[in-house]
Formats: structure tokens, C-alpha cells, sequence
């Protein structure tokens, strides 16, 4: 437990390369069929602050037998590529060239055009001055190429002024009564993206242009180009009456829309819905795309629609799952990858939490029946996610609280039949850690009595090896959101503090994502009871059944809604914790109230309805803070580590130190990590390691 040995366990376990997207392309050689499989990797380096990205490359012979394909041979992997400055890169379908926009040294975005002789094309996208900086985001982000491969389509900012007052106004010539007018932005990690267009370069020229007929009261993003390369389609967000945060938050009022390089725009969706992930079909005749509900619980369980570009008809291919069943689908919580099509454009394969899990699904068009595609060893892996799927080959990676991300492949299947999974990449490292998932059970008095009968789960690791007849001191983790989950995959700070003596339960209490659209909604007007309760019986069932822990030393970490109910465990349950670690916790309520970048879930959470032009009242800021941990501040006798990003702006910053002042003018032990240029989620790779190394020693010293 000294620092360097706990440093250097940080460095080697956040150090291990996570898969984030893949591309693959087919060929005919004779009576094999041969795919290339890109992939494009995420990797930390502690020593130089930053993280790192490269692609790797593997080459993959199969043959074809009646209707099933079959892999043959899986060929060495060429070496890692690191891709320097890269925000966005895509292949075109047909004749795999790739399109990167980069940023060079002098801030200057550039996009260049690869092919297998070299760069093809560069136009310096900053000189021409269409429009401002391209968004690499995953709310608004894209960078689509047409059928016939001439063109690209991307979202940029807007070089015109967003302030109605001033309209036509360009940033670097403002005059001097509007250079100060606020600019609205998207919130939390969208602090520089205000309005988003789409733009289109035809390539045979070098000719960008901004598309006319986005209606004025949209930001535009998530495009794609429809067949025939006239018509694009988008993902409009409404920005009236006025911007919420929208990153983490799929709740926010959206639609569909098809637009003509004419001009001439199209609602393809209903109202007063969100939508997202728009997927076209490989034949071209449909597409599907997520719809939600505005407003509520910002991470809810979606349907999969579909939209037939023919006869323009939308009908509904999966819909929310109100409660879940052992060994069903859960429903949808997280967006599509950008490809998620079947060859035959009838099924359509995507991942999703399920209960303490992330699993592998498809639907077929057909039927609307949904199967699990993961294999019978599931129960090794406790997470799978699709990267991609291109003629019938998906491309997945899969991990567990004590195996690190692995890459494998197989064939979707015919109908009935299962996937052959292939391994491409096995992790460097395994890890002796033991795991298993809890499912727990509210008491009666728990129960919730409009959504009766749900229960929920947790995940426990710990050392596989211990001192015969020690206990083990237990660290409760919490996620944020609160509408997340834990699922059983691999966490850098689990298999840390694992690594460390440390076992630690993962708790996904009742409105986790995974457990149907009931368990979310059940904690709507209920956080910082239910919540609180829950977790807690997560405690005592893993108390009960492993004989192994330790009761006495007890300790809570978890960050935004899990800081949260870490801070009201400490003062809800003062005898039973004997440390707590918080990141940007919500401690107040009612003081978040005017300074959060979604003020409306600080009305939905405690049972209010929200509107725009909603006024605080004095019964409303009562019951915010009813509900917050600062009210039990004086019950805390657990040391408390606070860590905070100065840019926060989804829980200020100023919630932690509310909190730090009531500890210190009591003389509680408290101690503030204070991080000037990081913001929510506390993602530098610096941050990152000093929190660990900070929480590691805080629980060292105080179990």
C-alpha cells in the first residue's frame, strides 16, 4: 500500500488497450472469401497525461457452405498504427477509401483522403471558412461518404452568430455591442457546440458548402446519407426556448428529418419524442433508428422503429420492456453502433445492459423476435459489446470484472442456430480476481408499492487468494446517472482495489438500466430513499452470504448520483462506514438547482413535473433539499475524500464544497481534491490516476 506499488498497479491496469470502433471489408480470392478487419483502439500512457489511439489489422479466410459462413484461418495481426491528431475517420463502402479529419499544430482541421497508393486529396478545412470547428462529439458527430463516393457530409459549427439580436454576424468581425452576447451551449462536454450544420465537400472539386432548409429552431447531427445521394438524413434537436445539457441525457426533444441538397426538409418522426441513431438498411429501403420519451429519467429504456423509405410508413420493431424476464432481453438503453445490419437487410444486431450484464442481441424484421447471440461462455464474460457488423461478420469485444476488453469475431447465424466466436486479440494480462452477481430483493417494507415486486443486483469481486480466516474490508461502489449500471465487465478501479486486498460490490439498486423501464421509472420522486435503502441491502446481502467479508470495516465510494448516496450512506447509516470517497457529488439539491445544465432532472428526480418555463417555489426547493445528503451532514462520522472539477457543469463544484464546509466546521476529517481544468466525469488520464491513488490510500488509511 505505498504509493509508488499502488501508482504502478494503477499504471498497468488502466494501461491495458480498449477496442472503441471497427471496420471491415470482403473480397472474393478464388473459393475463399477474405475479410480485413480494422480495428481502432483507446489506450492510456500515465508517464505522458495522455491517451493514446492506434489501429491494428487482422486478415481473416472463410468459406461458405450452403447458407452458413464458416472462419478458416485467422492470420497474425499486422502492428499497431498509432493515429496521430485524428477527431473522425470513415471508409468509403465500395472502394475502401478512408476520410480522416485532423487537427494539425497550428489548430488548423484538414481533411484528407486516403486510398491504397497514399493520400489522394487534402483541403484545409479552417482556410475555406464555410464553417467553424467539426464536431467529433457523439451526440452530433459524423462523417458519412454518399453511395457513388463523391461526397462527405460532417456537422460543424455554425459561423453565424446564435444570438437572435445579431443574426448574420460573424465570430471574428462582431461588432462592438454584440461581442459579449451569450452564446448558449449543449451542457456538459458540449461546452463548445452551440449550433451545429451540416455540411457536404464534393470531392472532385474540393467544394464545401452548408446545407440550406435545417428548420431554425434545430441543431442538426448523427447524419447519413439516404440512396441516390441527393437526400440526407438527420437527427434534429430542438434548441427553443432554450439549450439543456444533452451528453449522457437520451431524453431531450428530437425528431427525424430528411433533407433535399435542395433545401426542402421533412419530418419523418412524431412529435414530442427523442430520437437517435438513425441506421439505413444495406438494401437501402429502411431505416431504423431509438425512440424515447422527453423529459423524466434522462437514460430510459428505448424502442427500435422502423421507417420504410417507400411507402413512408413507421411501425415499431422492439418496444420498451416494462419488466424483465430470466433469460430475456431487458429492452434497449444505449445507442446503435453505426453499423448494425444484417447482409440481407431483415435482422439487426445490437448490445445493451441487461440486468447485471451487457449482452449480445438481434431482431428480426420478420418475426420481431429478439435472440442472445452471446456464447455458452457468457458466464465467463460478463459484457459484450458489438463494435460492428458488415456482411453478416461481427465484430465484438468482450470483458469481465477480472478478464480485460477482448477482441472476437463470428458469423451472425441463420436463424435457431448459434455463433461460432473467434478470438482476434486475448488480453496481455489475466487476473486472479474472483466475481459473481447478486440478485437482491427489497424487504416488503421496501417494496415500492407502484411498482411492486422489482428487485435488483450487485456484482462482487474479490481476492481469489487470502489469509485463511481473514476478513475482507468491503469498498460499495455506486454508479452515477442514477439511470447506469455496473455491468459485470472489466472497471479499472474495481480490479485496482481488488488488486490491493480491497473486495469490492457493484451496485446496480432499483433504477439501474437493464432492469426494464418499471425499475427506472420506480425511482422517480424516490432518490435518496429508495436509493439509499437499496444499496444498503446490497450490503447486508453480501454480508449474509459471504462469510469472507469483513462488517466491521466497511467503506462507500461513487461518483455524481453515486457521490450522492455515498454521502447520505455516511450520514443515513453513521455506525456502519468507516471512510467515504465522493467525485462531484450532488450534495444540495435545491442550490443545483441554478447552476446544473439539466435543471429539469432536478424537478423530475424528486417526483416534479418540468416545464421551460418552470419558477422555483418555495415547496419545490423544500423538497429538493428533504431529499439531499447535506441534511444529514451533521449525523457524517466517516471520513470524507472529496475530488472536484472546477468545470463541472453538471453538478458544480460548489455541491462538494457545501458539503466540506459543513464537515470542517464540525471538525469532521475531510479532505478536497480540487482539479481546475477537468470537468463531470473527471476523465483526464491524470485525474484519473491521482483519484485512485488518493481513494486507495484514503481507504487504506481508514479500514
Amino acid at each position: 500500500m505505498e504509493t509508488n506499488a499502488i501508482t504502478a498497479i494503477y499504471a498497468e491496469f488502466s494501461g491495458l488497450p480498449t477496442p472503441v470502433s471497427a471496420h471491415l471489408t470482403e473480397e472474393q480470392v478464388g473459393d475463399q472469401r477474405v475479410y480485413t478487419v480494422n480495428s481502432e483502439w483507446s489506450q492510456n500512457n500515465l508517464v505522458g497525461g495522455s491517451r493514446l489511439r492506434y489501429m491494428q489489422q487482422w486478415t481473416l479466410l472463410a468459406e461458405q457452405r450452403n447458407d452458413c459462413k464458416n472462419l478458416q484461418t485467422v492470420l497474425p495481426p499486422g502492428p499497431c498504427a498509432p493515429l496521430q491528431a485524428e477527431l473522425l475517420s470513415s471508409f468509403s463502402p465500395v472502394r475502401g477509401l478512408r476520410a480522416v479529419v485532423r487537427e494539425t499544430t497550428g489548430s488548423h482541421q484538414i481533411l484528407e483522403i486516403w486510398d491504397s497508393h497514399g493520400l489522394r486529396k487534402t483541403l484545409d478545412l479552417t482556410a475555406l471558412n464555410k464553417h467553424g470547428r467539426v464536431y467529433n462529439d457523439a451526440q452530433f458527430g459524423c462523417l458519412s461518404w454518399s453511395g457513388c463516393e463523391s461526397r462527405l457530409l460532417y456537422v460543424a459549427e455554425s459561423n453565424q452568430s446564435s444570438s437572435p439580436d445579431f443574426p448574420g454576424k460573424s465570430p471574428c468581425g462582431k461588432s462592438l455591442q454584440d461581442r459579449s452576447v451569450y452564446r448558449e451551449d449543449w451542457g456538459e462536454g458540449l461546452t463548445s457546440k452551440s449550433l451545429p450544420v451540416l455540411c457536404v465537400v464534393e470531392l472532385e472539386t474540393g467544394n464545401v458548402s452548408v446545407l440550406r432548409g435545417v428548420p431554425s429552431h434545430i441543431s442538426p447531427g448523427q447524419a447519413l446519407w439516404a440512396p441516390g445521394s441527393h437526400v440526407v438524413v438527420f437527427v434534429g434537436w430542438s434548441h427553443e426556448p432554450f439549450r439543456l445539457g444533452l451528453k449522457f441525457c437520451s431524453n431531450r426533444r428530437s425528431a427525424l428529418f430528411l433533407l433535399g441538397l435542395d433545401g426542402h426538409c421533412e419530418c419523418l418522426s412524431e412529435a414530442d419524442v427523442s430520437v437517435s441513431s438513425p441506421r439505413l438498411s444495406p438494401d437501402g429501403t429502411t431505416l431504423v433508428y431509438l425512440q424515447g420519451r422527453v423529459f423524466g429519467p434522462h437514460n430510459q429504456c428505448v424502442s427500435l422503429h422502423q421507417y420504410d423509405l417507400h411507402s413512408k410508413k413507421t411501425s415499431i420493431l422492439m418496444d420498451v420492456v416494462n419488466r424483465t424476464n430470466a433469460g430475456e432481453c431487458a429492452g434497449i438503453y444505449e445507442s446503435l453502433p453505426s453499423s448494425c445490419w444484417s447482409a440481407d437487410s431483415q435482422r439487426v444486431v445490437f448490445s445493451s445492459a441487461c440486468r447485471n450484464r451487457k449482452d449480445l442481441f438481434v431482431v428480426d424484421r420478420r418475426t420481431k423476435t429478439v435472440a442472445f447471440l452471446s456464447d455458452n461462455l457468457s458466464e465467463f464474460y460478463g459484457s459484450w459489446k458489438l463494435l460492428a457488423i458488415q456482411k453478416d461478420l461481427m465484430v465484438v469485444y468482450c470483458s469481465s470484472p477480472n478478464t480485460p476488453p477482448t477482441l472476437r469475431v463470428g458469423f451472425l447465424p441463420p436463424v435457431g442456430w448459434y455463433v461460432d466466436w473467434q478470438t482476434l486479440h486475448q488480453p496481455g494480462l489475466t487476473f486472479d480476481l474472483r466475481w459473481t452477481v447478486l440478485d437482491v430483493t427489497p424487504t416488503t417494507e421496501e417494496d415500492n408499492t407502484e411498482y411492486s415486486g422489482l428487485d435488483f443486483g450487485a456484482v462482487l469481486v474479490k481476492p481469489r487468494d487470502h489469509f485463511h480466516g481473514a476478513k475482507i474490508p468491503l469498498v460499495v461502489f455506486i454508479h452515477g446517472g442514477p439511470n447506469s449500471q455496473f455491468p459485470a465487465e472489466w472497471n479499472t478501479t474495481t480490479a485496482g482495489l481488488v488488486k490491493l486486498g480491497f473486495a469490492v460490490l457493484m451496485v446496480n439498486y432499483r433504477g439501474s438500466t437493464g432492469f426494464g423501464q418499471d425499475s427506472i421509472l420506480s425511482l422517480i420522486g424516490r432518490i435518496g430513499t429508495q436509493d439509499v435503502k437499496d444499496v444498503q441491502r446490497a450490503v447486508t446481502t453480501a454480508l449474509q452470504r459471504d462469510a469472507t467479508l469483513d462488517p466491521k470495516r466497511l467503506a462507500v465510494i461513487g461518483g455524481s448520483h453515486g457521490g450522492f448516496l455515498s454521502c447520505h450512506l455516511v450520514g443515513q447509516y453513521p455506525d456502519l462506514y468507516r471512510a467515504c470517497a465522493a467525485r462531484n457529488p450532488v450534495i444540495n439539491a435545491a442550490t443545483l438547482l441554478g447552476t446544473s445544465d439539466i435543471v429539469d432532472w432536478r424537478y423530475s428526480s424528486v417526483g416534479l413535473m418540468y416545464s421551460y418555463d418552470q419558477i422555483p417555489t418555495a415547496e419545490a426547493l423544500a423538497i429538493m433539499l428533504e431529499r439531499s445528503p447535506i441534511t444529514h451532514a451533521a449525523q457524517i462520522q466517516a471520513p470524507v475524500l472529496l475530488m472536484l472539477g472546477a468545470k463541472d457543469r453538471r453538478v458544480s463544484p460548489h455541491q462538494g464544497l457545501e458539503l466540506y464546509r459543513a464537515l470542517k466546521s464540525r471538525d469532521s476529517p475531510v479532505r478536497l481534491l480540487w482539479f481546475p481544468e477537468d470537468g463531470h466525469s473527471l476523465a483526464r488520464v491524470d485525474t484519473q490516476a491521482d483519484c485512485f491513488l488518493n481513494t486507495a490510500l484514503w481507504l487504506q488509511q481508514h479500514l
